[in-house]
């Protein structure tokens, strides 16, 4: 019975990851209100629909991290994709350029903030 139950199990678990196959993140960048020079915002990077759920997000100004950033839980869907939000506090000004980093796979994107200006 132990031998049953245990195929059954390695069963599910090799038919469960037959249907998770790799997928690359869909990734949106944008600020929580209208971005304005000189006024303080939110930059906000929201990453989903990927799979396997090991993922990097980084927000960057003009090519260097933010710190202080904060990240919402990993979550996942019942196609076993996942999605994560990273947001940073940031003021905006004439000739800086806000980008989100995601490495997904080892492989880095990057996803340039376009203000609303």
């Amino acid at each position: 019975m132990k031998t049953f139950v245990s195929a059954i199990l390695v069963g599910l678990f090799l038919s469960g990851s037959a249907v998770t196959k790799e997928s690359p993140p869909k990734v949106q960048v944008y600020s929580r209100t209208p971005g304005e020079f000189g006024k303080t915002n939110t930059l906000i990077c929201h990453v989903s629909g990927f799979h396997p759920p090991a993922i990097k997000i980084d927000l960057l100004k003009n090519g260097v991290e933010i710190p202080s950033g904060k990240q919402t839980d990993l979550a996942f869907e019942e196609s076993w994709h996942y999605h994560l939000t990273r947001h940073v506090p940031f003021t905006p000004n004439m000739g800086e350029e806000f980008a989100c980093r995601v490495t997904h796979m080892g492989k880095p994107k990057m996803f340039i903030w376009e203000p609303d200006m």
